[in-house]
């Protein structure tokens, strides 16, 4: 046997033993985890700076501080969700108990990021555990130092039967997708997400893939330009632009073109100073791959701020492209790193027609002080989720779904919704076992056309 099939065994092993069903187990588990992020906060954070260049002030307030939250809610919680769920009844069933169970669905396997790797990895565990399921935890190879601490630190504090750690690359992650697991948790981009969902088709493993795509951002012509800017360039530069929600692109009417610019240029001086290079809060790009593949996108558009770049530190300034047109190379997939396109568009209208015509991205952003517009927006698109008037700050709300709609994902996660999408919603009615009197049952009067009432017992 592989050492992931063995880990993967024993696993299924130790859910089989039960342990992981009782509440308190599951709490007991949980505050573990807490435990972990205040007393390795400095490793957690040492590794992200080598790996992505944050901040430890960045690593709290992107990665730890939402996970302590988060488990936080789920202890105060979790004796009400995991509770029988009441259900209205019917006539047939008046006597009855009928209720919703939510049970443990077994063993899952979550594949985790790089760009923000606690996060998106640990809080579906959070998730997992609160359902009372085990969990083979795959960290990203690509921020190689953070996966080598998550692999160190997770089995001092968490059963490291029941939540195993499995590193390594591409032939680990092939050989863990052909074991058999009860649900897959995914997050990366749709490529790979296919491939995940065609190896849980062999098994009928359910899936749930966070995805991302390009997420458009609609500026109105009567919103405050300064306060839009601001929160864009926030949004888009933040973890040098390798944010699954990051707004991709800006549709503005060319009127306002110079403005938006002129905004952005001027929060990213305020953010990062006038060098974002020797900017503390300033990130790098994760490796020289993606360093190549983010520069390519450059070649057929204008840059209007910005630009600078050096491959050994895998460093590319917050850059702002003007004019671009849709057939340009940085519009034919997601970023994912701090190039801020410009596509004038001539209103509302082509705006929604323009986002219509891509696939469904993870994030649609909209800034305008008229209600009908930003309604408009909502109403005559699709997306995962929808914002107006700020960025990312979504993802921080535990009581909304966060998830993608078609080619950005498909399921969702975060508070309740991790609970119940790692949780099999069982239906359950129980009948008193004993000999119903014929006069017991509900009887159904009518009139026939006779004018005769007919008795029909059900």
């Amino acid at each position: 046997m592989s050492r992931e099939q063995q880990l993967v065994a024993q696993a299924r092993k130790a859910f089989e033993s039960g342990r992981s069903r009782p509440l308190e187990y599951r709490i007991y588990q949980l505050k573990n985890l807490k435990r972990l992020f205040t007393e390795r906060q400095k490793e957690i954070a040492d590794a992200i700076n080598k790996d992505l260049n944050r901040s430890e002030v960045g690593t709290q307030m992107f990665e730890t501080l939402g996970l302590e939250g988060e488990i936080n809610l789920i202890i105060r919680k979790l004796k009400e969700w995991a509770a029988p769920r009441p259900v209205e009844k019917n006539l047939m069933t008046l006597s009855d108990t009928v209720y919703i169970q939510p049970e443990p669905l077994g063993v899952v396997l979550i594949i985790g990021a790089w760009n923000y790797p606690w996060a998106v990895t640990i809080q579906p565990l959070i998730g997992a555990i609160a359902a009372g399921n085990a969990a083979v935890v795959k960290p990203s190879e690509v921020c190689v130092h953070t996966a080598k601490v998550m692999e160190n630190l997770l089995p001092l504090y968490i059963d490291k039967e029941l939540y195993p750690v499995v590193t390594g690359g591409v032939p680990e992650t092939q050989e863990l997708l052909r074991q058999r697991f009860d649900h897959i948790f995914y997050t990366g981009n749709s490529t790979v997400g296919k491939i995940i969902m065609e190896a849980a088709a062999k098994h009928l493993t359910p899936v749930t893939l966070e995805l991302g795509g390009k997420s458009p951002c609609y500026i109105d012509k009567t919103c405050d330009l300064s306060i839009a800017c601001r929160r864009i360039a926030w949004g888009k530069y933040t973890n040098c632009g390798q944010t699954c929600i990051a707004p991709d692109y800006i549709l503005c009417e060319p009127s306002i073109q110079d403005r938006v610019i002129e905004e952005v240029k001027k929060s990213i001086k305020g953010f990062y100073t006038a060098d974002p290079k020797t900017c503390p809060d300033y990130g790098r790009i994760i490796n020289q791959r993606h360093f190549k593949r983010i520069l390519t996108l450059l070649e057929d558009s204008t840059v209007a701020a910005g630009g600078e770049n050096d491959e050994s530190g895998c460093y590319i300034a917050p850059t702002v492209l003007r004019d671009v047109k849709p057939e340009a190379k940085v519009m034919q997939e997601e970023i994912f790193g701090p190039l801020l396109p410009i596509l004038p568009i001539s209103g509302l209208d082509e705006a929604i027609k323009f986002i219509n015509k891509g696939e469904k991205p993870l994030a649609l952003y909209v800034f305008s002080s008229d209600e009908k517009v930003i309604n408009r927006m909502r109403d005559e698109t699709s997306s995962g989720g929808f914002l107006a008037n700020d960025c990312l700050v979504h993802f921080s709300i535990s009581s909304l779904p966060f998830g993608g709609v078609g080619n950005s994902g498909m399921g969702c996660y975060h508070g309740k919704f991790s609970f119940d999408q790692l949780s099999h919603l069982r239906g359950c009615l129980v009948k008193k076992l004993k000999m119903e009197g014929f006069s017991s049952f509900p009887q159904i009067h009518f009139k026939t056309k006779h004018d005769h009432v007919k008795d029909f017992v059900l």
